[in-house]
């Protein structure tokens, strides 16, 4: 089943068309890799896909539903998580994690929240504030909120950017795993090769605004005579 469906999208700004003709689909319990040097495209496609900005051209459907006309019942099963989006500083972990909570209308906000401080070992910060935290602690404070409402697609930018080896080892094995379990969906970008080929089943290379290839990382080396995906990065990037 098709948890995602982008149709033939475009994105202009200006006279500057970042996207072009760019469609990509996210079926139930899979994990897929948007990759692309900087520049391709790959933030603007996130932001389409997530309803911040409205493409030109083309249609996205989520869970069967068109994201234009049924925005906020299909949003409410997506959530999102980069580590360059602010939490709010001057509140402790836990009280970042309630309001969100509170926010996405859980029916047992006080015990998911709970949960999901055990699930990430949060348990010996959650009453440290937000501003006092390392990159690394707030990259796992994002992927806990992100993960509150048990969304059928999760979105992710550089979700182990901040992290050290060992923590970023822990967190892929961890999403994976519930991406298995829970039989939920997630979109990943990364500049981190040995990650992508981890994690994800399909990857779409972006370059330009447009989407030029697609396949697993295996099927990708192959294609491109490379011996792993960071070759394949490295030729798609300089053409």
């Amino acid at each position: 089943m098709a948890i995602l469906e982008a149709s033939h999208l475009v994105k202009r700004f200006g006279a500057v068309t970042a996207v072009r003709d760019l469609s990509l689909t996210v079926r139930e319990g899979e994990v897929v890799g948007l990759l692309g040097p900087n520049g391709a495209g790959k933030s603007t496609t996130l932001h389409m896909l997530l309803g911040l900005i409205t493409p030109d051209a083309g249609g996205i459907e989520l869970f069967g539903l068109e994201l234009a006309r049924h925005r906020t019942e299909a949003l409410s099963q997506v959530n999102f998580a980069a580590s360059y989006v602010d939490l709010p500083g001057v509140l402790r972990v836990h009280e970042v994690l309630d309001v969100f909570a509170r926010l996405y209308a859980l029916r047992r906000p006080r015990e998911r929240v709970a949960e999901v401080i055990e699930l990430f070992e949060l348990g010996a910060i959650a009453r440290r504030r937000v501003l006092g935290l390392s990159s690394g602690q707030r990259t796992r404070v994002q992927l806990a909120k992100a993960l509150l409402n048990a969304p059928r697609l999760l979105v992710l930018d550089e979700p182990t950017a901040n992290l050290d080896p060992d923590a970023g080892d822990r967190i892929r094995g961890l999403l994976s795993r519930l991406a298995r379990e829970n039989g939920s969906a997630m979109l990943i970008t990364s500049h981190n090769m040995r990650e992508v080929e981890r994690m994800c089943d399909r990857i779409h290379f972006m370059a330009d605004g447009l989407v030029v290839a697609t396949g697993s990382a295996e099927e990708l080396a192959g294609r491109y005579e490379a011996e792993d995906l960071e070759e394949v990065f490295l030729k798609v990037a300089r053409g």
